[in-house]
Formats: structure tokens, C-alpha cells, sequence
């Protein structure tokens, strides 16, 4: 009886690095294609982001596919960056599954190769007692333990051909199997007559050896597994190690991009909310982004509209309001100076200081509605500059004059420095820049206190200084001062509030000639610093 062990099964026995390379390739059979996947991701990603079009793509990739909700994008970023740092998880968890079935499978083997060549070794020992045995005894029926063992031999020799074995534990299962049939043989010819001397020995010395040295080498394929999965673990160890390299960065890029896409419509609905703070009712407001949140910019869009309703409504009635009032307040003016100046009679004292006090009070309410018109068309945008050359000491002296009333009842002394200049300007604006300034001045300086107007040439500004002696303005209010009819905390004795609209035109006539305003800060008083180009080619608009 020979032993022929299927053919598969022989030439992965043949060699057992062949039939671990068999069981590797098959485990690692997907490992190239994954690689190949994941290398053309990272070079796409790292062309987007060498040409700055990293988020844009990302946003093209997910514009398919928008989330409904602020948390859906939050959730979609977060899966998408943890996705290549899974990866290598999962492929390790795979490795080291794998492994772990591979040493179960070698432990399970080895011990079964450890328990057939104990076998082999016990069941040649058996033989050979049967048959010497029957030998010395002349007794045929003792040869019933050898027959028994020979059958357990060979089904033990065919298991052994279904494990993997080393080339020298192959040779010594041929060796086994050929010694054996050899004996086999013999036996089969043994005659025991009572007469006629038979065989009397049969040699099991090459049987009892082969199976000694198979014990020996039981060990073999044991560590031939072991070096196969120190091979199989340093070949994961190494693509574990280039998935990392390649995927860590990857998922970098995709928490830049994700950020980039999470905070900019936070930044949108942040600029459109400090736009409309400031006044800037124009641009329409759109926030890029998951549903939730284009809807919420849709409201603030529609908030937008809503105040620039109302802007334009309240422009429209100050326009009316203003007119309305210019009117009958002419002729109470007129009526009031014609009176002063005794066309209508002569007047007495107490008559004259009465007419005195409404010409005076109709000019400051004049000026009231004039400050309202010009804000009107600041807001509607038609205050056109109208530039001239214009002598600036002239522009003061001039203003000084129209306030001298003013000057006079509080008994303020005036110091003027201003060198003779021309300045290319809007001649009736810059006056109105001055006056409204030096009627604050002359409004909170104190009786007998003093008011500076100082101007000057820096570069190719003029820069011109108002300070009072007054108490100045609280800490609190200097943020504010510019604001339309914002009025401060401390209020000037005996003098009607105003409107509150007197820095704020002051403000916007300065900057339409590319000039600035600012408030300085001093011991005493208040002090505005104005700044203005000398022409028009110096301006900043």
C-alpha cells in the first residue's frame, strides 16, 4: 500500500512558505487596490490645496448633497475626519485577527504532528513486539496486534499528508511509509510449519528510526509559523505604518476644509449683523451654507429691508417735518427783526429786549431745522461737494462773526492762529464743520472761560484744532458722540438741548473730503483735531 496524497495538498506540503504565502496573499489580496485608492485621494487633496482650491472643491464635492441643519454639517465633517483614522483601525483590527487565527491554526497543527509521531513511534514499537512474537512462539495469531497496528500506521501517515510538514519530515514519511510496506511484505510471507524453519527476524531497525528522527524534528513547522507571522505581522506593521503617513494628513486637510466651511457662514451672519449695526442697509445679505442657516440669513436679509423701510420713511418725514417748519419760522424771524428795528414803531426798552430774544431764538431754531435737512440728505445721500478754493482765516472769521452774540453773553475770550492758507473744499460744508463745533465749544465753556481755534499745515494737510475750557465729556460717552442725535451726559447750564445732530454731519462732511475727526484727549475741556487734504489730490475718499 503506497501513499499518494492529492495533488494540492501535496504541493502546498512540499513547501510550507508557499502555502503561507498562499494564505497572505489571500488576506493581502485587496491591500494594493486599497493603496492605489487612497494614494489618488491624497494627491487630488494635495493638488487642491498647493492651488487653494482645497474648500472650493470640497464644496463643489458636497454641494450634491447639502445638509439640512447647522449640526447635520458639524456631524458630516466629524465622520468624514474620523473616516481615514478608522481605516488604519480597522485594518489593524483585520491583522491581528488574522494572526490570531493564523497561531490557533500553527498551535493546532504542530500539536497534532507532536501527537501522530508519538503514535508512529508507539505503534512501530507495537509491531515489532507482535512480530517477534509470533516469531520466538512459532504462533501465527499473534501477528492479529501487528495487522492492527499496521492499519492505525498508515491512516496516522495519510493525516500526516494533509498537514504542512518541511521537506525533512516529508523525506522521513516516505522513508516511514516504504520501510514499513517493505515489512508489510515480509510479514505477509511469514509461514510458521512445524517442521520447516521459516523467517525468523525481520529487521524494523530503518522503521523504528524514521519514526524516532520524525519525533525529533517534530518541532519544524512550529517554527516555520512563527517565522511566517513575523512576517505577516511586519508586513502589516509596514502598510499600517504608510496608511498612517498617508491618511493623517489627509484627515488634517479635511478638518482645515470642514472648518473653513463650518465658520464661514458664522463669519457671514456676523458681518451682515455688524453691517446692519453700522448703517449699512445696501448689500444684500446671503449666508452660504446648510439650510437652517440660509434661512436665518433670509431673515436677516428681510430685517435689512425692513430698517431701510423705516430709514427712508423717517428721511422722508424729517425732509417734510423740516420744510413744513422752514416756513412760518421765516416769518416769524422777519417779523422779529422788523420789530427790533422799529419798522412797525418805536419800541421801549423791555418791548426791544423781547424782539431781541425771538430774532435770536428763531435764528438757533432755524438752525435746528437746517441741521435736520442736512442729516436728511446725508441719508439720502445728495450731499454733493461743491469744491472752491477758499481762504481758511476768512472761513473762521466769518463763522466767529454769525457767533457773536453767542460769544458776547458768556463774555468768552476768542485766540485764533491760522496762517493764510487756501484749502480746495465745499466752502459752505467746512462752515458748517466749524460752526457746529464752535457752537459746542462756546455751548459747555464756562462764563468768562476761553475757546482756541488753532490751524496749521502738516504735509499736505491742514489740520484744524477747537478747544473749550469746559468740563469735557464723560468716558462713557466718547464712543457715542458721533452717533446721530446721541446727546452726552452732561448737559450745558442754561442752554436747550439740541438735537444731537451737530457731530454727526460734522463727522459725515469730513469724511466726503476724504479728511478725518477725532477726539483728543486732554487735562481740561474738549478738543476736536480735524484733518483735511489741502486739495483734491490728497484726498482719500
Amino acid at each position: 500500500m503506497s501513499l499518494k496524497p492529492d495533488s494540492d495538498a501535496n504541493s502546498l506540503a512540499a513547501s510550507p512558505s508557499r502555502l503561507y504565502s498562499h494564505q497572505q496573499s489571500c488576506f493581502y489580496i485587496s491591500l494594493p487596490k486599497i493603496w492605489r485608492v487612497f494614494s489618488a485621494v491624497i494627491q487630488a487633496t494635495t493638488r487642491c490645496t498647493m492651488s487653494n482650491n482645497f474648500v472650493a472643491t470640497l464644496k463643489k464635492k458636497l454641494s450634491g448633497l447639502p445638509p439640512k441643519s447647522f449640526a447635520g454639517l458639524i456631524l458630516v465633517g466629524l465622520l468624514l475626519v474620523a473616516l481615514p483614522l478608522i481605516l488604519p483601525l480597522i485594518y489593524s483590527t483585520a491583522s491581528i485577527s488574522q494572526l490570531s487565527k493564523q497561531s490557533r491554526q500553527a498551535v493546532y497543527q504542530a500539536e497534532q504532528i507532536a501527537h501522530f509521531s508519538r503514535i508512529l513511534v508507539d505503534q512501530a514499537a507495537a509491531m515489532e513486539r507482535s512480530v517477534r512474537l509470533s516469531l520466538i512462539l512459532a504462533d501465527k495469531s499473534l501477528l492479529k496486534g501487528y495487522y492492527q497496528g499496521h492499519g492505525k500506521f498508515r491512516e496516522i501517515l495519510q493525516n500526516l499528508s494533509t498537514l504542512p510538514l518541511t521537506d525533512k519530515q516529508h523525506q522521513l514519511v516516505s522513508i516511514m511509509d516504504t520501510s514499513e510496506s517493505a515489512i508489510y511484505s515480509r510479514v505477509q510471507k511469514i509461514h510458521l510449519p512445524r517442521k520447516k524453519a521459516g523467517i525468523r527476524n525481520i529487521d524494523f531497525t530503518p522503521l523504528m528510526d524514521s519514526t524516532q528522527e520524525f519525533l525529533i524534528h517534530g518541532d519544524a513547522p512550529v517554527e516555520h509559523e512563527v517565522e511566517a507571522m513575523q512576517e505577516m505581522a511586519g508586513q502589516a506593521n509596514k502598510i499600517t505604518y504608510w496608511l498612517l503617513i498617508g491618511l493623517v494628513p489627509l484627515a488634517l486637510l479635511l478638518a482645515f476644509g470642514f472648518s473653513i466651511l463650518i465658520t464661514r457662514p458664522i463669519r457671514q451672519i456676523d458681518d451682515a449683523i455688524r453691517a446692519m449695526g453700522n448703517g449699512e442697509l445696501s448689500n444684500t445679505i446671503k449666508i452660504d451654507g446648510p439650510q437652517d442657516l440660509q434661512q436665518l440669513g433670509d431673515r436677516l436679509n428681510w430685517m435689512r429691508l425692513r430698517l431701510l423701510e423705516i430709514e427712508e420713511q423717517k428721511s422722508t418725514f424729517l425732509q417734510h417735518i423740516s420744510h413744513e417748519l422752514k416756513t412760518p419760522l421765516t416769518s416769524i424771524r422777519e417779523g422779529a427783526n422788523l420789530l427790533s428795528e422799529g419798522i412797525a414803531g418805536k419800541l421801549t426798552a423791555k418791548q426791544n429786549e423781547i424782539a431781541r430774544i425771538l430774532f435770536a431764538n428763531s435764528i438757533q431754531l432755524q438752525k435746528r431745522i437746517e441741521d435736520l435737512l442736512n442729516y436728511s440728505a446725508l441719508q439720502a445721500g445728495k450731499a454733493a461737494l461743491h469744491i472752491q478754493r477758499v481762504a481758511l482765516r476768512m472761513v473762521l472769521e466769518s463763522v466767529l462773526h454769525d457767533q457773536y452774540l453767542a460769544i458776547t453773553n458768556k463774555s468768552l475770550q476768542i485766540e485764533l492762529l491760522c496762517p493764510d492758507l487756501m484749502l480746495e473744499c465745499d466752502e459752505q460744508k467746512v462752515r458748517t464743520i466749524v460752526d457746529n463745533l464752535l457752537s459746542n465749544a462756546i455751548k459747555y465753556s464756562p462764563q468768562g472761560g476761553l475757546v482756541k481755534i488753532h490751524a496749521g499745515v502738516i504735509d499736505s494737510s491742514v489740520r484744524l484744532e477747537v478747544q473749550d475750557s469746559g468740563p469735557g465729556i464723560d468716558p462713557m460717552d466718547r464712543e457715542k458722540i458721533f452717533d446721530a442725535f446721541y446727546q452726552g451726559r452732561k448737559a450745558p447750564q442754561g442752554h436747550i438741548r439740541g438735537t444731537g445732530l451737530g457731530l454727526s454731519i460734522a463727522r459725515e462732511y469730513v469724511l466726503a473730503h476724504g479728511g478725518s475727526i477725532e477726539l483728543l484727549e486732554i487735562h481740561q475741556g474738549t478738543c476736536f483735531r480735524i484733518t483735511l487734504p489741502l486739495n483734491r489730490a490728497t484726498a482719500t475718499l
